[in-house]
């Protein structure tokens, strides 16, 4: 019972982007850990909260296109109406928080980017949403990167797309997906991320390097074990992701991850999957975030201009300031008075759009 409840307790701090929770244990179609949304919960709608906006002033498109492991990804093209398609425009490219899709959060960035002028893609990665890959909700860090790099290959084939000016956007651990992808792909001139996690990290050492080693390697042989239930044709183990229910021993981050994803504010379940399962990684391939070190050599993408958004309340925020240090000029740190780590995925009277646009038309502007 003592090593099982340390285990817990550990995922509990390093779960994801969405960090929380204890682990869960299921078949394809059942999860007996997860409960009902608690129908009496009221979600938290200030600052404009509007993840599901739909833009009057854009066109949106339904998109695939293949990775070079010939896996389907799957977007959303948003192109701004009126938009003169016999010239050349700049692009931007959207990946969407950790263990979310592209219904959750990206969109909504992509939609308000596009009203700015952009041409822009938000897209699932690859074992998320619509996009291919199997196991569903499987961690492969490179193929996340990946996934950014064929984003580019799609939309810099656009014609109306001006392919020396595309910038890419991640949010929360898709900001760390995206700057990996950018020290492999220098066709990605500009990059921004929001609330980022550093998945790597987060999973190595905690939040706040809250977890020591022996716990990790405690976590390490709990999915090297689960690697035999599996081959044999056992139940699937997932782990982390956001919490089905609260109570009065709820951390403030599983609230507040909860607020987003288990209530109308922002759940999202794909077709095919279950609300059950959703943000929830399987356990033997969420370890790959382990050997994940998105930060090395990030000086290598100078002289591309990096940007970093972060909450001033944001639990998150120890990764865009790690970031920020390592990164080589031209780089800025921006603060957001007063909001949290979530805040930034869908409140729009917080999330700073206005200094996005600067960012990219400036760094995307004709040479």
């Amino acid at each position: 019972m003592k090593k099982k409840s340390m285990i817990t307790r550990v995922c509990k701090v390093i779960a994801l982007c969405l960090l929380v929770s204890t682990t869960i244990v299921a078949s394809k179609t059942d999860v007996s850990a997860a409960s009902k949304t608690d129908a009496a919960y009221k979600p938290d709608m200030s600052n404009g909260a509007d993840n599901f906006y739909k833009s009057k002033k854009v066109t949106k498109k339904k998109v695939s296109f293949e990775n070079q492991y010939n896996m389907k990804v799957a977007g959303n093209l948003f192109i701004p109406k009126g938009l003169n398609k016999k010239t050349k425009h700049p692009a931007i490219i959207v990946g969407h928080p950790m263990g979310a899709v592209k219904e959750q959060s990206a969109n909504l960035y992509a939609q308000k980017m596009a009203e700015k002028g952009f041409v822009t893609l938000s897209l699932d990665l690859s074992f998320w949403g619509e996009s291919e890959g199997q196991p569903r909700n499987a961690v492969s860090p490179d193929i996340y990167a990946e996934d950014f790099s064929a984003a580019v290959d799609f939309i810099g084939t656009r014609k109306f797309v001006d392919k020396g000016r595309i910038g890419i956007l991640g949010i929360c651990g898709s900001g760390s997906f995206a700057i990996s992808a950018a020290k492999l792909d220098p066709r990605m001139k500009a990059i921004a991320t929001v609330s980022m996690y550093d998945m790597g990290a987060a999973n190595r050492n905690g939040l706040k390097h809250s977890q020591t080693v022996e716990q990790r390697k405690k976590i390490l042989e709990e999915a090297a074990e689960q690697r035999y239930v599996e081959f044999k044709g056992g139940k699937t183990k997932y782990t982390g992701g956001t919490v089905h229910e609260l109570n009065e021993n709820s951390t403030d981050v599983e609230r507040e991850f909860y607020d987003f994803y288990r209530t109308p504010r922002g759940e999202y379940t794909p077709k095919g999957s279950s609300p059950k399962l959703t943000t929830h990684p399987t356990l033997t391939s969420n370890v790959k975030f382990m050997n994940f070190y998105p930060f090395e050599d990030i000086e290598t993408i100078s002289p591309r201009p990096m940007l970093f958004i972060t909450g001033e309340n944001a639990h998150s925020r120890e990764f865009s300031e790690d970031a920020y240090k390592l990164a080589a000029q031209p780089k800025e740190l921006y603060i957001v008075p007063g909001a949290g780590h979530v805040d930034l995925y869908d409140r729009v009277n917080l999330i700073p759009f206005d200094k996005l646009e600067s960012f990219f038309k400036e760094n995307l502007k004709k040479q």
